[in-house]
């Protein structure tokens, strides 16, 4: 099976490098954008199976770039996770709201936050449980 196509969309440099090294070392393939224009962008070019996503970012801030992804057919089925230093508790019923899938606030545990990204990704993965019926 090929490896998970990941984007990380943040305008911090350091994040995503540190992002982009530690989910190559566990097999994923990793892709970059330094802010949410850049970010819809590298989405239709790579069709990622999962993007990450920071709050606040020069150009369009990651409210407004999770309503375009979420509005357009071709990219609404990607997961969003949000990994942002925005902390409010209208900031994360908001995202959840417009279509993230999670929501982890910055500074974070990077090995917690990969077990996050492995499980947002096996459920997607995965085939539907088979509906029973009970008589």
């Amino acid at each position: 099976m090929p490896a998970h196509r990941i984007l990380i969309a943040d305008d911090d440099q350091f994040l995503r490098d540190l992002v982009r090294q530690k989910l190559g070392m566990l097999g994923y393939q990793a892709f970059l954008a330094r802010d949410g224009v850049e970010a819809v962008r590298r989405a239709y070019e790579t069709r990622p199976d999962l993007i990450i996503l920071d709050m606040k970012m020069p150009e369009m801030d990651g409210f407004q770039t999770l309503s375009r992804l979420k509005a357009d057919p071709e990219l609404a089925g990607i997961p969003v996770l949000m990994l942002t230093a925005a902390r409010g508790e209208a900031d994360v019923r908001n995202a959840l709201r417009l279509g993230a899938v999670d929501y982890v606030a910055k500074p974070f545990q990077l090995d917690a936050f990969c077990e996050r990204i492995r499980r947002i990704l096996d459920a997607r993965h995965q085939a539907p449980e088979p509906v029973q019926v009970l008589l």
